[in-house]
């Protein structure tokens, strides 16, 4: 029977010290160094200009949409037609050029598969003789642990079989 000591089943951590909680837990114990305070000096601003320049783009976006909602009212039987006409074009483009990608990559891969020069029975024959090497591989491996797992269990039994007589 294997000894259980060999494979523990449970491992139990044991923290080197104690958590003391509060407060001084959450704040590092030394200062910020001169980087991080470089850091936050210079990406403060930053970042406080880069909001109000969100907030100036969002309130532009506002007053353009109520000052352009009435217009596109008024013209609506001339810009929807429009707008759908130039939808269907953007849309036929796109499609055009994937089909032509799509196109384009297949002619490549046939070319690719016929400078290969390799038939499709050429690359079962090889594929199959690939297959029975492995195999051959690993039926020679497993005969081998095989043998050697034969071998240490008759040395175990001849053991015994000493230590049973004295």
């Amino acid at each position: 029977m294997a000894d259980r000591t060999q494979y523990p089943h449970q491992v139990q951590v044991h923290p080197s010290s104690r958590y003391e909680g509060g407060m001084a837990t959450l704040l590092p114990s030394k200062g910020p160094s001169t980087s991080q305070i470089l850091a936050v000096v210079t990406l403060v601003p930053v970042g406080g200009i880069l909001l109000g320049l969100a907030g100036l783009t969002l309130l532009g976006t506002i007053i353009g949409l109520v000052v352009a909602t009435p217009v596109f009212l008024l013209f609506s039987p001339v810009l929807v037609p429009a707008a759908i006409t130039v939808a269907l074009a953007v849309t036929g483009f796109l499609t055009s050029g994937a089909f032509g990608l799509t196109g384009l990559s297949s002619l490549s891969w046939i070319v690719n598969y016929f400078k290969q020069g390799r038939t499709t029975m050429e690359q079962l024959d090889y594929t199959k003789r690939r297959i029975q090497e492995r195999a051959a591989e690993a039926a020679a491996q497993v005969g081998q642990k095989t043998k050697e797992a034969g071998q240490a269990i008759q040395s175990k039994a001849q053991e015994t079989k000493e230590s049973a007589r004295t």
